[in-house]
């Protein structure tokens, strides 16, 4: 059961959506409601994210985040995060952004598994997972932090509840064009080098995600199941980074090569 009153979840609710259309950073909630938890969190997600379909926007998929240790070093949170993704967040390879629609745009690198079949329940296991994926895909996720990462007063830094109720930091999905299917790659030892402007900002192998990034599809699901949500047919699944987040400044060139899988990219301006 919510900490929060109705009132309370959508007022939180209104001011991340407020924050993200204004461009101007919001305290984090656990800041001014010390005692809320997970469901809280989930609520003013949930809330949220009915307020964007009421203007119009779809449902295509969900991510896990935080799931390397890289990425909740970087974060300074220790366990993993999940949130939704609409169809407006995605981008096509080679798209230029607008790094003024974002609020401290990052770039991460990540597998996307898009789903054949629904998965659903706590005891979800990878062979599932696997069953029910059409096909994985190289991907890159834009993150973005509608509540303050580090505070500028306090300097305290946000917890998972934040970020769950901030959607899990989702702003945007570079998707890459060609699928593989996810029985004939050796998705622990899929690799990729993030470059920025030419140069190698990261790199990692997607084994960095719980040991296979299934695994973070797996724990997804078995959290969603926990709210009465499955993951179907026809969702993009982000699994989780495997490198740590590169800041975007306009201008800014992304490249990610992942070897055999090819390479997708994206532009700032």
């Amino acid at each position: 059961m919510p900490i929060l009153t109705d009132e309370q979840i959508q007022e939180a609710a209104k001011r991340f959506d407020e924050a993200e259309r204004t461009r101007r950073q919001v305290r984090p909630l656990t800041f001014d409601f010390p005692e809320i938890d997970m469901a809280d969190a989930h609520a003013v997600q949930d809330a949220w994210v009915a307020m964007k379909l009421a203007r119009g926007a779809r449902i295509r998929g969900r991510k896990i985040g935080l799931t390397s240790k890289a990425m909740q070093r970087a974060m300074n949170i220790g366990e993993p995060d999940y949130g939704t993704l609409l169809d407006d967040m995605f981008f096509h390879d080679g798209a230029e952004i607008e790094t003024a629609s974002f609020l401290d745009p990052r770039v991460e690198v990540e597998i996307s598994f898009v789903l054949q079949d629904s998965l659903q329940g706590t005891e979800v296991s990878v062979d599932q997972v696997l069953d029910a994926t059409e096909a994985v895909y190289p991907s890159l996720e834009l993150i973005a932090a509608r509540s303050y990462r580090i505070d500028p007063e306090s300097g305290k830094t946000r917890t998972v509840v934040d970020t769950i109720a901030d959607n899990a930091a989702s702003a945007g999905v570079v998707l890459g064009t060609r699928g593989f299917d996810p029985r004939e790659v050796d998705l622990p030892w899929c690799g990729a080098a993030l470059y920025r402007n030419g140069e190698v900002e990261e790199t990692g192998l997607a084994a960095a995600v719980m040991g296979h990034p299934a695994h973070g599809v797996c724990w997804l699901a078995r959290r969603f199941a926990v709210h009465g949500i499955a993951l179907t047919p026809g969702d993009v699944i982000l699994s989780g980074s495997f490198t740590r987040p590169v800041a975007a400044r306009a201008g800014d060139c992304f490249l990610a090569d992942f070897g055999p899988l090819g390479r997708i990219g994206c532009r700032f301006v």
